[in-house]
């Protein structure tokens, strides 16, 4: 930019020459604002509509893109540059608030005054020397979680899955199950949200007590790409300011960030881009890095993410998973499968990972029995098409009681959740680690050869499933008796 562009908001004065859309081209005869700065459209009303420029279309006019909805703009109304990016408000007054794209909240409660702190969402990450890796275990309550794909304060992880196979859910029940013992500041972004869902956040927020300690950002399914787009940074400008400035742990988490690519296509589109690889932003893998590798800690202070991602078509090669996968310390993968068959959560234990599946982080003993149960379920479906054509009968002795076991294995992994209770009527269960790692070590040595599977099925520790075993051995021995 020239010397001479460079000059003060409140001489940075253009109006609207186009409105297409989301696209809004607004002309300056004196100097043109930075990219990723954000104008504001003074309309009739006295509101004003943020804009957010992408583009230099020459040397008096640029092409923004809306925060909101554009209806009713029209040409040669007056626009004002803010002279910097969108700054959101942060601080203990977001506390228990929902807020959307540009921090305006949305709950019904007061407006937040005007000498609020304030942020630029547009942040550069912390320097890698200052970067700090933690090896604190986060301990979830759920048994497949806390055994084949651990997560540490301060790592990343993302729940991949394809429609209906109980992602949101899963985030949900990881939201109930850790903000109560958390001890810190949980941000909520809620990319690309359903309504429903937001009012369902809320309240549930307010019913367990822990709105106090959260903030919830969101930008609707309803709302234009741009909002949708800058949503899970407003979202991270609100929680690097806890842990930067107030020293405080951060527990980030979004649903659903497949959406915030998704709406960048959309903005790239609007913009004209050419497309990349099966119709995506040529930027994709950028704008990926942007936000990602925002999440980081630093000495003292950590920001744990937990992220789910939408899985078009169950296609996990589609550029965007694997785009977003590449930043992850742990891939939960939500099977399809599984989720036919009954088995809730339904992550499939084969295909989910973590690099903090490390015997220097988790131990030897959790390390060697993790593996040991992997390698038992990944044998039992290796026999799958022979069971399904001969059935099990005509399986070796050692390979009968590997798939007796993997099937036991399998339903033990199952548990009920807190969230579902008013669907499933069965009370949510928290398991400690110890519990899991006992449990699966019985299963595997052979101490529930002789149960009943479904004594194993939706289940919290394995003295709860042996009372249900015992209760099931005696009620079929008294309809034995005269």
């Amino acid at each position: 930019m020239e010397p001479s562009a460079t000059i003060m908001a409140e001489e940075l004065l253009g109006w609207v020459s186009a409105v297409r859309g989301a696209v809004v081209d607004v002309a300056f005869p004196h100097g043109l604002p930075r990219i990723n700065e954000a104008l504001a459209i003074l309309r009739e009303d006295g509101s004003a509509l943020l804009v957010e420029v992408q583009a230099h279309l020459d040397d008096h006019h640029v092409r923004s893109i809306a925060l909101a909805n554009t209806s009713g703009l029209s040409r040669g109304v007056r626009v004002q540059g803010l002279n910097g990016p969108l700054s959101v408000p942060v601080g203990d007054l977001v506390l228990g608030r929902l807020l959307d794209v540009t921090g305006i909240p949305g709950d019904a409660g007061p407006a937040l005054p005007d000498d609020t702190a304030r942020r630029s969402i547009h942040q550069p990450p912390p320097a890698l020397a200052a970067q700090h890796a933690t090896s604190e275990r986060f301990a979830t309550g759920l048994k497949v979680l806390d055994l084949l794909t651990p997560l540490v304060q301060g790592g990343k992880a993302a729940m991949f899955g394809g429609a209906g196979v109980g992602k949101t859910v899963l985030v949900m029940e990881l939201i109930h199950a850790m903000v109560e013992r958390y001890q810190g500041i949980s941000v909520f972004a809620g990319v690309g949200e359903r309504s429903r869902e937001g009012h369902e956040m809320l309240l549930d927020m307010r019913q367990s007590g822990v709105l106090p300690h959260t903030v919830l950002v969101y930008g609707q399914m309803n709302e234009p790409p741009g909002a949708r787009w800058r949503v899970p940074l407003t979202a991270l400008s609100i929680a690097e300011y806890f842990r930067d400035e107030r020293r405080k742990n951060v527990l980030l988490l979004m649903d659903n960030v497949f959406r915030f690519v998704q709406a960048g296509a959309e903005v790239s589109g609007l913009l004209g881009r050419l497309p990349s690889r099966v119709g995506y932003q040529p930027t994709l893998a950028d704008e990926v890095a942007a936000l990602q590798e925002r999440i980081v800690s630093v000495e003292g202070v950590a920001v744990t993410a937990i992220e789910a991602v939408y899985v078009p078509a169950d296609d996990f090669t589609d550029p965007a998973v694997t785009a977003l996968a590449s930043h992850m310390d742990s891939m939960v993968v939500l099977s399809r499968a599984m989720a036919a068959q009954g088995m809730y959560p339904a992550i499939d234990p084969i295909a989910s990972s973590s690099v903090l599946l490390d015997p220097l982080i988790v131990g030897e003993t959790h390390f060697t029995l993790a593996t040991e149960v992997r390698r038992t379920i990944e044998h039992y479906r290796s026999l799958q098409d022979v069971i399904s054509l001969l059935g099990v009968e005509e399986l070796g002795s050692e390979d009968r009681r590997i798939v007796a076991r993997a099937r036991r294995l399998q339903r033990f992994l199952t548990q009920p959740f807190a969230v579902t209770e008013a669907f499933t009527g069965m009370p949510g269960r928290s398991v400690a680690i110890d519990d899991t790692l006992a449990g699966c070590q019985a299963i595997l040595d052979g101490e529930c050869d002789d149960w009943q599977e479904r004594s194993l099925y939706m289940v919290g520790t394995l003295d709860e499933a042996r009372s249900k075993e015992q209760a099931t051995s005696q009620g079929e021995t008294g309809d034995r008796m005269p």
